[in-house]
Parts: structure tokens; C-alpha cells; sequence
């Protein structure tokens, strides 16, 4: 039952998809990258978390348990249906923050690099993938990532680095 000292359940909730609904949308979209699954399993991030709330502890990062549920719908989800690597062109500018430009050459050049991109980050472990998606669309430290991903901080840094190392790799070779 809320107090007059603590916000109602439904003002949790507002708040929680408001300060961390991108996140947690972003994360998920890199993941299945379908825009209509990541919507669904955002949605679906947030009623377990209404379900749970009693049980948060509030000495945690929101953001951080929040992320977590969402890794476990996502990976029950890859376990449940095989892995999905289908990516259209919209899914992709979806993911990429706008920037305002309008320029036919600057869209086209846009589209490619997003292609390469999608291609390198195909190459990388699911466990490289899922670190650097925190790290970019959840704007996690690694000891953040660490926690959602349930594994030590040093396991955490070493898949970050070796994930961009073989992205660094990968575009290098196209761009040759």
C-alpha cells in the first residue's frame, strides 16, 4: 500500500519506463532485433519487474536489474525459439540514434556502415554481443554489466575488449 512518503505502484512504474524504457527497449532490439519482439519483451521487462518490485532491494541499480530481467527474457527467448540473425534496414535505424542529417550520399553511407556493423557484430560471441550492447544502449559501467550478465568484472572487460577488437578487425578487412 503506498505511504504519502512513497510514490504509488503505477508511479514507479511510469517512472521506471520513462528514465529507463530506451535502455531497456535499445538492449532488447540489439538482441532479437525485431522492432515488434524487442517492444513485446520491453513490455513484458516491465510487468515482471511491477511483479517483483517487493522484492527489489533497493541498495541496487534500477537500471541494472531492470537490464537483468530483460537479458533473461532474451535469452529464454534464443533458447526457446533457436537464434534469429534477421535484420532489416529499419531495425537498424531504429538502433542508431538520429543525427538530423538528410543528405541522400550521408543516408546511403549511413545504411552501409549500419550493414557493416551488422555484420561484425554477427561474428562476435553471443556473450561479446551482449556486453557491448549493455555498455552502448543500457550506458552501463562494466561493473553494472557484470552484475546483469552474472559474471565476474574482469570475465566482463575481457569479452568487451575482445568483442572490440573484433570489431576493429572485421571493419578494417572491409574497409581494405
Amino acid at each position: 500500500m503506498p505511504s504519502p512518503d512513497r510514490p504509488s505502484d503505477s508511479d514507479a512504474v511510469s517512472r521506471w519506463v520513462r528514465e529507463h524504457g530506451r535502455s531497456v527497449r535499445g538492449y532488447l532490439l540489439g538482441l532479437v532485433r525485431r522492432p515488434d519482439v524487442a517492444d513485446d519483451l520491453a513490455q513484458e521487462v516491465f510487468r515482471r519487474a511491477w511483479q517483483a518490485r517487493d522484492r527489489y532491494q533497493e541498495q541496487g541499480h534500477e537500471r541494472a536489474w531492470l537490464l537483468r530481467i530483460a537479458d533473461n527474457l532474451a535469452c529464454d527467448r534464443a533458447r526457446r525459439q533457436g537464434k534469429e540473425r534477421t535484420v532489416d534496414a529499419e531495425t537498424w535505424r531504429q538502433l542508431e540514434p538520429a543525427d538530423g542529417s538528410t543528405q541522400p550520399d550521408d543516408l546511403l553511407v549511413r545504411e552501409e556502415s549500419r550493414l557493416e556493423l551488422q555484420q561484425a557484430l554477427d561474428r562476435l560471441t553471443d556473450a561479446q554481443q551482449r556486453v557491448l550492447l549493455l555498455r552502448y544502449y543500457g550506458e552501463m559501467d562494466f561493473a553494472q554489466i557484470a552484475e546483469v550478465v552474472g559474471c565476474p568484472l574482469s570475465t566482463a572487460l575481457s569479452h568487451a575488449r575482445r568483442g572490440l577488437l573484433a570489431l576493429r578487425k572485421h571493419l578494417a578487412e572491409n574497409a581494405s
